[in-house]
């Protein structure tokens, strides 16, 4: 048996084989402020649809009251679509004008 020698490359041309990965993008779920909604069904669809406790719950619905506007959570993509569509199905079912956006973050 002989020597055999063997040699790893290494260095850029490795280092391209390699791809990053990069996180998903994150998407903000915002309601927006109406006139008609009242406060208590805010105040529910954040603590049912977005988890939140009752205080976070009182403080996002009046940021909304108070800004037009209130940040629900932050989530990828299709998370932040799926709760945006439960909050306006819960919200037409009920007969409120609630919107609901989602925006890139």
């Amino acid at each position: 048996m002989g020597n055999i020698k063997t040699t790893r490359k290494t260095g850029a041309a490795e280092q391209a084989g390699r791809s990053k990965i990069t996180p998903p993008k994150q998407y903000g779920v915002f309601l927006l402020n109406d006139d008609y909604t009242p406060m208590d069904f805010v105040v529910a669809v954040l603590e049912e649809i977005f988890l939140l406790p009752e205080e976070k719950a009182v403080a996002v619905m009046l940021m909304v009251h108070h800004e037009q506007k209130g940040l629900c959570g932050v989530y990828t993509r299709d998370i932040a679509q799926t709760k945006q569509q439960q909050v306006m199905q819960r919200a037409r079912r009920e007969g409120h004008p609630l919107q609901c956006t989602v925006e890139e973050m």
